[in-house]
C-alpha cells in the first residue's frame, strides 16, 4: 500500500521507485501484486501518465490514512525509546558537501544507526512538499514562510580574485573602485552586492558581469582562471586563500553575512526524528 500511495504521489512508476529506493520494475510488480489480491484495477497506465480508478481513487483515501497512522505510531515509539528509528530525507544546497553541516549529519548517523537518511544536493530551492522532503538546509535570509524553521548559524562570505587577475588592476581601497572590474555571477542570486566598512559606512554596488554561473563551487573555480571577482561562503576558499591560489579583496569590507537555517514541514511525517535531526544540526554545526 505504500508503494501504491508513493507512485500515485510521484504520478510515475520511475519517479516513485527513485524516492523508494527500488527498481521500476520492482515498484510496478508491486502494484500489479496489490491489484491482483483486491481483485480490482487501481491505476490506468498509458505511455504518458497514471490515471486513478474510481477504485483507486477511493482506496488510496484509505491507503493514506493507514500511512499517517503508521507515520503517529513511528512517532510515539521514537518518542518514548532512546532506540530512535525511521528515515529522513534531507535536501542540502551542493556547496555544503563537505562543511560542518555535512559533518554533523554524518555523525548524527553514527548516533543512531536505525535511522535511515537519504541526502539530496541540489543549489535549486527544492518543493519540499512535492518532493518528499523532510527537512531542508536553506542559506541566505528565509522569507515569510508556512514552513517551521530554525535558525543554525550565520556564515561570513568573502570576495576573492586570483592573483593573476589582481595583478592586472589597481588595487582598490573602496568598493567603488570595483564597479569596472570583471564579476562572476552565481544566477540565482540577485547582482547587488552590499559592503559595510569598520566605521559603520554601508556601500551598494552592481556587479559587472558577462559570466555566470548555477554552482558555489563553480564561483570559487572560475576565479582561480582568473575570470574576475566572486563572492562565497568563506568555508569554499579558505583552503585556497590559504595557498594562495585566491586572495581576499578589500578584506576591510564586510560582506552581508548568509543564514543557515532548517526548514521542514509544519505538520511533519516524521515529527520527532525531524527534531531530533534540527536540535542536532543546531548544537554541533
Amino acid at each position: 500500500m505504500a508503494v501504491f500511495a508513493r507512485v500515485v504521489d510521484e504520478g510515475s512508476f520511475r519517479r516513485a521507485a527513485k524516492t523508494l529506493d527500488l527498481a521500476p520494475s520492482r515498484t510496478s510488480q508491486t502494484v500489479a501484486d496489490l491489484e491482483q489480491y483486491l481483485g480490482v484495477t487501481l491505476l490506468y497506465r498509458t505511455t504518458r501518465k497514471l490515471v486513478l480508478t474510481n477504485e483507486g481513487r477511493k482506496f488510496y483515501g484509505h491507503v493514506v490514512e493507514v500511512l499517517r497512522n503508521a507515520e503517529a505510531g513511528l512517532n510515539e515509539l521514537n518518542a518514548l525509546s532512546q532506540q530512535h528509528m525511521g528515515a529522513l530525507r534531507v535536501s542540502l544546497p551542493v556547496f555544503l558537501t563537505s562543511s560542518s553541516i555535512s559533518t554533523a549529519i554524518a555523525e548524527f548517523a553514527k548516533l543512531y544507526p536505525k535511522v535511515s537518511l537519504s541526502l539530496t544536493f541540489s543549489d535549486h530551492i527544492v518543493d519540499i512538499l512535492n518532493e518528499g522532503i523532510d527537512i531542508s538546509i536553506r542559506v541566505g535570509w528565509l522569507q515569510d514562510s508556512t514552513m517551521m524553521a530554525r535558525k543554525l548559524f550565520e556564515g561570513q562570505r568573502l570576495l576573492v580574485a586570483s592573483k593573476t587577475y589582481l595583478d592586472t588592476r589597481d588595487t582598490p581601497t573602496h568598493p567603488n573602485d570595483l564597479l569596472s572590474w570583471d564579476w562572476i555571477k552565481f544566477d540565482i542570486r540577485s547582482s547587488s552586492v552590499e559592503f559595510e566598512s569598520a566605521t559603520g559606512e554601508k556601500v551598494s554596488i552592481a556587479e559587472n558581469t558577462r559570466f555566470s554561473v548555477n554552482s558555489a563551487d563553480a564561483l570559487a573555480n572560475f576565479a582561480k582562471q582568473g575570470l574576475g571577482l566572486a563572492y562565497v561562503p568563506e568555508h569554499i576558499v579558505a583552503d585556497d586563500i590559504e595557498t594562495g591560489e585566491l586572495v581576499n579583496v578589500l578584506p576591510e569590507w564586510k560582506l552581508k553575512s548568509l543564514g543557515y537555517y532548517a526548514v521542514w514541514p509544519n505538520k511533519s511525517r516524521r515529527e520527532n526524528l525531524t527534531l531530533l535531526l534540527v536540535r542536532y544540526l543546531a548544537e554541533h554545526c
